[in-house]
C-alpha cells in the first residue's frame, strides 16, 4: 500500500453493549466471565456468548450482543433507529464519552440494571495503527473525510480518526449508515481530505 492510497476496510457496527465487570456480575451473577463467541476486527475484541435485553419507555430489544472484555464503565451502541423504535433520544458521541447521555435498563439472567446515561449513537470512527497514520500524515481525533464509491456512492464528512499501536486499520459506520449507502462488511473506503 502506498502513502497515496488511503484505502480503509469497513465494518458495520450492529447494536451492541459494552459492560462493566461490575454490571456483568450484576447481571449474570457472581463471578461470571464472558465466553468468546467470535473474534472482531480489533486486536484482543470480541463479541461474547452472551446477550441482555434492553429496555426503552417504548420498546425493548430481547438479545443485544455483549462485546468483551469488560470496560471500565458500561455503554450501549445503537443506531438512530434503533434509539427512536425503544424511545430514547441519544447522543451522537465517540466511545467512552457518556456523560449526560441516555439511560435504558438491562435484564440479565441474573438481575437487572438501570443506566442514567450510557447510551449514544456511536460517531463515525477509523481506527489506525501508528503506522498507517503516519503514513498517511493523520493525527488522532482528525476529522475526515471518506469516500464510498457504488451504486449509492456517498462521502462521509467528520469521520473521527482513532489512532493507537493496538488498533488494526478500520472503518466503523453504524447500520443506519450503511443501509443508507448500501455498504456491507467487508468493502472498502477511500480517505480523501
Amino acid at each position: 500500500m502506498t502513502t497515496q492510497e488511503k484505502i480503509v476496510p469497513v465494518g458495520v457496527s450492529a447494536r451492541h453493549i459494552h459492560l462493566s465487570e461490575q454490571h456483568i456480575s450484576i447481571l449474570f451473577g457472581e463471578g461470571f466471565q464472558l465466553t468468546e463467541w467470535k473474534p472482531l476486527s480489533q486486536p484482543g475484541q470480541y463479541a461474547a456468548g452472551e446477550t441482555v435485553e434492553v429496555i426503552g419507555p417504548k420498546g425493548s430489544f430481547p438479545k443485544v450482543r455483549i462485546l468483551g472484555p469488560a470496560r471500565k464503565r458500561t455503554q450501549l451502541e445503537v443506531s438512530r433507529t434503533d434509539a427512536f423504535s425503544i424511545g430514547v433520544n441519544p447522543p451522537v458521541r465517540e466511545s467512552g464519552d457518556i456523560a449526560g447521555s441516555a439511560g435504558v435498563t438491562l435484564r440479565g439472567p441474573a438481575g437487572e440494571v438501570v443506566l442514567e446515561e450510557g447510551v449514544i449513537v456511536a460517531a463515525r470512527h477509523i481506527h489506525l495503527h501508528t503506522s498507517d497514520a503516519e503514513a498517511w500524515s493523520i493525527v488522532d481525533k482528525q476529522k475526515l473525510s471518506v469516500r464510498f464509491a457504488g451504486e449509492r456512492g456517498v462521502v462521509f464528512e467528520n469521520v473521527v480518526a482513532r489512532v493507537s499501536p493496538e488498533y488494526a486499520l478500520d472503518m466503523h459506520i453504524d447500520t443506519d449508515e450503511a443501509n443508507a449507502a448500501g455498504i456491507k462488511n467487508g468493502d472498502q473506503a477511500v480517505i480523501i481530505a
